[in-house]
């Protein structure tokens, strides 16, 4: 009698499985293979799904204490030497870098490891950062360029930038264009009356544009455009870049802006507003523009990796320079001032998402990889 195949997917927080690997998680359980999810589990995240077993571990992605980073590096080891899993799939730079060096001590036969864009540790340019980055590099080097060793990313950027730095080798690469999107749950609705909403669902970080869409609704106000924005998302203090509570409510006190905070019903909040903006600075994939374009909903978005795969400039939406708010606003008063534009643009956001972000899709791709990765074998 043959084993079944053991999964492990290793992820910093429960919440971001059920938001962007759900699916997935469920299709390795549905062909009968054992499905075990390492994470943090957040309250209100838990992972209550039949065949899925959670293990909490205590992983932060800010943690920058030496001996407790070692501590969870050992905690991952004991994990992986306890269950034994047929496959790794670890997302996040630090649960791959993480969870590859602990499989190779520990003897795992296969990683798969996801990086969902580049963040801030790519992006920034202070020479702590830049130092950080050059050491992140020669660790990740040395755990992905590996017979048995698969790395996931989301766009093509990203891929020729990890390959051509010869972190990865091409052959063991795959483009998966992000989670996907759940085409039955995110329909198109009609435009709202009233003013025309222009809506950020996103994290609240500085890298995420939300500086540049304030400057922008304050040009609109300016120039007499009737229009609101909305911020919809919560601060994530784990990250460096993310804004303040105090700095939120500021603006929403001003009236430039209003800070709804986090909603859990985002199919309902697309069918109050018009427009999608996401002015981010760099993403891998992102989940909020496939949720929008979906909902049929233009989209205003930065000519940055990731955000373009969502937009074709002048089809369904609008791409605009990275952290130039001037040309911002004049995207958005443009969408603003023509709502056949805005209809048509929608439409066009729905037939893109329906034809290449669907998630059944995505997870086709993976397990199709995960296929792959077993036929190699040990």
């Amino acid at each position: 009698m043959h084993r079944r195949r053991k999964i492990l997917f290793l992820i910093t927080e429960s919440g971001y499985l059920l938001s962007h690997r759900l699916e997935l998680a469920c299709a390795c359980r549905d062909l009968g293979w054992e499905v075990v999810v390492a994470t943090r589990v957040m309250a209100g995240s838990e992972i209550d799904m039949p065949g899925i077993r959670t293990v909490p571990i205590t992983m932060r992605r800010a943690g920058r204490h030496p001996l407790q980073e070692l501590a969870t590096l050992y905690r991952v080891w004991r994990l992986l030497r306890r269950e034994r899993p047929d496959i790794l799939h670890s997302v996040g730079l630090k649960p791959v870098l993480y969870g590859a060096t602990a499989a190779i001590c520990a003897g795992i036969p296969h990683t798969v490891s996801a990086l969902a864009g580049m963040g801030y540790i790519f992006m920034s340019a202070s020479l702590r950062i830049r130092l950080i980055r050059r050491l992140l590099v020669i660790w990740l080097r040395t755990v992905l360029r590996r017979r048995h060793s698969w790395l996931i990313l989301q766009n093509g950027d990203d891929s020729a930038m990890l390959v051509g730095g010869r972190v990865a080798d091409a052959e063991h690469v795959r483009v998966i264009r992000g989670s996907g999107v759940d085409l039955s749950h995110f329909r198109p609705s009609p435009e709202p009356d009233g003013p025309v909403v222009f809506a950020v669902v996103s994290r609240m970080l500085a890298d995420k544009g939300i500086r540049e869409i304030v400057l922008a609704s304050r040009e609109l106000a300016r120039a007499g455009i009737s229009a609101e924005v909305w911020l919809v998302g919560a601060p994530d203090p784990e990250n460096p870049t993310s804004l303040s509570r105090e700095q939120l409510s500021a603006w929403n006190a001003e009236g430039c802006v209003r800070w709804l905070g986090e909603t859990s019903d985002i199919p309902g909040f697309w069918a109050k507003a018009h427009v999608c903006v996401l002015p981010s600075y760099r993403e891998g994939l992102p989940k909020a523009l496939l949720e929008a374009a979906a909902c049929g909903r233009p989209i205003i978005t930065t000519d940055v990796p990731g955000c373009r795969e969502v937009v074709l400039d002048g089809v369904n939406g609008l791409l605009v320079p990275v952290c130039d708010w001037c040309v911002l606003a004049e995207a958005m008063a443009k969408l603003a001032a023509d709502p056949d534009l805005r209809r048509r643009m929608g439409a066009a956001s729905r037939a893109k998402a329906e034809a290449e972000f669907g998630v059944a899709g995505v997870v086709d791709q993976t397990m199709d990889l995960y296929r792959r990765v077993l036929e190699v074998g040990p």
